[in-house]
């Protein structure tokens, strides 16, 4: 981040005040989105920055304090618009959509059952704005928003873009408001060429949209396929045409398809907010899904007149707000940095953070990783951060904003000793690899969260039995090893607190349910280091035995397609630990093992599939046993290798990631008649 903070006013100690960095580094985004077509930072992120700003000053107006736009570019000529060009307000709740409500009928004077209103919602397209002025229905200027008051001539590469007419329909004078924009297969092309030539990457589509849009030669931009879609009226003069000017912004729009336009289809009329709400809600599950980039819904008054009545703050329509999509990404404060063990010993360090909502859930914690992600990202306790969580996965952290940095801040250093460890509580580095674990694994924490995992429902699957309960079996002396889960009676869990007769029947069933068990379960149940789901069942396949896995030698192992060195050493050492086998020799004298049987087709045979989403029927596991059955490999990220991903509602970013390297993305429908 190329961003330097210049003198100010300063807080008691000398330093800034966080405000008043917020407001420069707010200010200097604002001129590498706008003016320089190079954002560092996302839309979320800087929203987000935005936010804090607002709530640390009690700004709720800030067009005097923030710039708005950017300044047109010496390289264009300069554009007055005949009409001023606003930007909507956000909201990001339905909270903030209610609130944004009551002040309609506030300005308005009246109340919702005096006056009964009526929306438009439409995409937010994430592009670049552009004005288009028409004379006597022949196109003569096309314009960048710029600052809103005036914008740059690229009537030269807006005329390269085929969904931009130069003739309308009628010989009517026009301003008209749309977004250009670049479609994702566009976007990976384009990159893809680039990185051939060896020449820059576009950081996403709008990027590449706005510098295509400002190129000085129309023959590049003709090369890029920008697309555009109008949604507004500026100004209309029929000259004497027949046709009626438009009362409503449905009407608008239905016009402005008429003179020729391309308007996006996905608009709709809404008469409450639950009506608004259910818009906003159906396109935040399928907006992924979309050849374009979507952030949120566009909502404004539909009916024009009371457009006018509502009119503007000194920023935004009062008669209009975008209602944005859940953030992936939002900026925090690392308010503490702490050690977590897990199952297998090794050493995690957390990011414990203020508080922050992302992807529509309240995020308290980030991963770190391992100490050379810290030393990396160059992290520290009282630092602002960029964090993000896509789908389910777990929130990390992404980028130190360091301008914001405290000066008493210092580096985050890694303890010898951390609780929760065996022993002294010692913890070593992993050989070969960036973490650390701890040196001795018989603590009563790490064999707490053994038991507790074991009992999970990706391992054992005994239903009834979680954390809970084996720390009451463990703390009144009931089972000490797995394998005494095994040996337990109804009368033994039937007196331990808050268990009743039927729940404590329902636990024994499910624990002799448990103890036949499919070979992948078993292995994932023992906890051992760099075994996850997809590692066992890959492991079950290739061996088909406990017995044949225990006798392989670290080279055979390694060689098994997903394996590879680092765990094959893992799986050996752990075999050949004496406490380890003794582990599980006592488990397998109270459980039976299922070995995987070879059923299905060699539909999928040498395929990688990445299943996103939630399916119309099938729950994730079931489509994932469904692929391996039919020979494929099943793979938990997106990358050049996949061949296909299967995508439901909400698929989030993997569909998105598949989209840009052009991977083949099935309905479950499409998926299941390949495997038929």
């Amino acid at each position: 981040m190329r961003y330097a903070v210049s003198t100010m006013s300063t807080a008691n100690n000398g330093e800034l005040s966080r405000g008043e960095k917020l407001k420069q580094l707010i200010d200097y985004h604002q001129q590498r989105y706008h003016e320089d077509d190079a954002p560092e930072i996302s839309d979320e992120a800087y929203d987000s920055l935005v936010a804090e700003w607002r709530e640390l000053t009690g700004q709720t107006d800030i067009k005097e304090q923030i710039a708005v736009g950017a300044a047109p570019s010496a390289a264009f000529a300069k554009v007055e618009h005949p009409v001023r060009q606003w930007s909507f307000s956000n909201v990001f709740s339905p909270g903030e959509l209610k609130d944004w409500s009551v002040r309609l009928f506030r300005f308005l004077d009246t109340t919702p059952q005096e006056t009964k209103l009526t929306y438009v919602t439409e995409h937010k397209i994430d592009g670049l704005k552009a004005i288009l002025t028409y004379e006597k229905g022949v196109l003569v200027r096309a314009a960048t928003r710029g600052n809103g008051v005036v914008g740059e001539d690229v009537t030269h590469t807006v005329r390269t873009i085929g969904d931009v007419p130069h003739t309308l329909s009628q010989p009517v004078d026009v301003v008209c408001v749309g977004e250009v924009w670049m479609s994702r297969e566009e976007f990976a092309r384009i990159n893809e060429a680039r990185r051939a030539a060896g020449e820059d990457l576009f950081a996403n589509p709008r990027n590449a949209a706005a510098g295509t849009l400002r190129q000085l030669d129309p023959a590049v931009a003709a090369a890029r396929n920008l697309s555009m879609f109008v949604y507004d009226l500026d100004q209309l003069d029929l000259k004497g045409q027949t046709m009626s000017v438009p009362k409503t912004q449905a009407d608008e729009l239905v016009l402005l398809r008429q003179l020729g336009f391309r308007v996006n289809e996905h608009w709709q009329v809404c008469t409450s907010l639950r009506e608004i709400e259910e818009y906003y809600a159906k396109w935040t599950a399928k907006h992924q899904d979309l050849s374009y980039g979507v952030d949120g819904v566009v909502i404004k008054v539909n009916e024009v007149e009371l457009q006018r009545a509502l009119g503007y703050t000194a920023k935004s329509p009062r008669f209009g707000t975008a209602y944005k999509f859940p953030a992936e990404q939002a900026t925090t404060v690392v308010e503490d940095i702490q050690l977590q063990v897990g199952r297998t010993g090794v050493v995690t360090p957390v990011a414990y953070l203020r508080p922050v909502v992302v992807d529509g859930s309240t995020v308290s914690r980030a991963t770190l990783h391992n100490e050379d992600q810290i030393k990396r990202l160059d992290v520290r306790v009282g630092d602002t951060v960029i964090i993000q969580k896509a789908g389910d996965i777990i929130p990390e952290i992404l980028e130190v904003i360091k301008d914001l940095r405290p000066h008493t801040t210092k580096p985050y250093r890694f303890p010898s000793r951390v609780e929760g460890c065996g022993g002294d509580g010692s913890i070593e580095r992993i050989p070969g690899e960036a973490a650390y674990r701890c040196a001795v694994l018989d603590s009563d924490h790490l064999h707490r969260y053994r038991l507790y995992h074991l009992v999970s429902k990706q391992a054992f699957n005994i239903d009834g039995v979680g954390p809970r309960s084996i720390d009451a079996l463990l703390d009144n002396g009931l089972i000490q090893t797995a394998a005494d889960l095994f040996t337990l009676e109804f009368g033994d869990v039937r007196d331990l607190p808050g268990f009743k007769e039927q729940a404590a029947q329902n636990v024994i069933d499910s624990i002799e349910a448990a103890a036949t068990v499919p070979l992948h379960r078993f292995l994932i149940g023992l906890s051992i280091d760099q075994v996850g789901e997809e590692t066992a069942r890959v492991l079950a396949d290739h061996f088909g035995s406990l017995q044949k896995l225990e006798q392989a030698s670290e080279e055979e192992i390694a060689h098994v397609y997903g394996v590879g060195d680092t765990v094959a050493g893992a799986i050996v050492r752990w075999f050949n630990d004496s406490l380890n086998r003794h582990m599980y020799t006592a488990l397998l004298e109270h459980v039976t093992i299922e070995n995987p049987k070879q059923t299905g087709s060699d539909t999928l045979a040498g395929r990688t599939l990445v299943f996103t989403g939630t399916l119309p029927t099938l729950a994730r596991d079931e489509a994932k046993d469904l692929a391996r059955k039919h020979g494929g490999k099943v793979a938990s990220s997106v990358s050049k290798q996949t061949d296909y991903v299967v995508a439901g509602d909400a698929a989030g970013s993997k569909a998105k990631k598949a989209t840009e390297l052009g991977i083949t993305i099935l309905t479950e429908e499409q998926f299941l008649q390949l495997i038929s």
